[in-house]
């Protein structure tokens, strides 16, 4: 099934199948993913084909400095026939939201979502309603160097399981890219591969995948590893990088974790944990993350 995801979704986005198997690893671990890239590069794009193939109700909402939370979460109208408040919901009550252009966003804004990122639910004039499932929150955001742009903050950064930068395509990708003519076309034509339901079904038969003793230690090995440098992984982090391992590895058809799943997650659940907010190269966080790797020995 994974390879005929793959190649659904390389006739549209070229050239990217590791992003896109990452971006389902973290989807399948109940995550939500953050990219990060410059503009041009096909991060909405990337999305879209994801909602499409995976049949997923699709929301976007373009984060701008005047962008209010009751504009994402939705507010309670005046209903005359009913002589009560009604809520109205949101763009947020979709099963894939796309927030485009994130940083953009004042920092209050921004915190709208710390509630449905954790939680699965929203709140709203005292009430609290759930969110539709599965949800999954992809954020992009443009590099913090660019101008008009505000760091998310250490605790909504935690709670991307990922954060993946597409980058430029090869030599090769972008030919077939100026070759193969509009990618809105291609993504018009796709029929999905999965549904919701099953999506919800393979997130619980995930969490069961065998996770051996070392493959924990290993993690912990890790995270506390990163701990010795100015900004280590959480808790929450260390179980990032076992749920979406197990993902990685249902991806491959097996039904237990092995190290290489875990190195695979690993600069994607790390890299955006490791780094401050005023270090503006992403590259140091990915950095950061391959040396963790290759300073901690696999377990036996």
């Amino acid at each position: 099934m994974l390879q005929r995801f793959l190649e659904h979704a390389e006739k549209v986005v070229i050239g990217k199948r590791e992003s896109f198997r990452l971006s389902l690893s973290c989807l399948l671990a109940g995550g939500h993913l953050l990219l990060e890239d410059e503009p041009g590069m096909g991060k909405t794009t990337f999305a879209k084909t994801l909602a499409r193939l995976l049949n997923l109700e699709f929301s976007r909402i373009q984060f701008t400095s005047d962008l209010l939370p009751a504009d994402i979460i939705g507010v309670s109208i005046f209903d005359r026939d009913k002589q009560s408040f009604v809520f109205q919901p949101g763009p947020i009550f979709s099963q894939l939201v796309l927030g485009d252009e994130l940083n953009r966003a004042s920092p209050k804004t921004q915190s709208a979502f710390l509630q449905a990122m954790e939680e699965q639910a929203v709140t709203a004039d005292g009430k609290t309603y759930a969110l539709q499932q599965p949800f999954f929150f992809i954020a992009t955001q443009n590099p913090r160097r660019s101008i008009g742009t505000f760091p998310l903050p250490e605790s909504q950064l935690d709670r991307f399981m990922m954060k993946m930068e597409l980058g430029y395509p090869s030599r090769d990708a972008e030919i077939s890219i100026l070759l193969n003519g509009d990618s809105a076309r291609a993504l018009a034509k796709l029929e999905p591969i999965w549904d919701p339901g099953e999506i919800l079904a393979r997130q619980a038969e995930i969490r069961q995948l065998h996770v051996a003793p070392g493959i924990a230690h290993y993690i912990v090995d890790i995270a506390q590893e990163s701990r010795r440098l100015p900004h280590g992984i959480s808790p929450r982090a260390s179980l990032a990088l076992l749920h979406s391992a197990q993902a990685y590895a249902w991806l491959d058809n097996r039904k237990y974790v092995i190290p290489e799943d875990v190195q695979a997650v690993a600069i994607s659940v790390m890299s955006h944990r490791l780094v401050s907010g005023d270090e503006l190269r992403p590259e140091v966080g990915n950095d950061r993350a391959r040396e963790l790797l290759h300073q901690v020995p696999v377990r036996p």
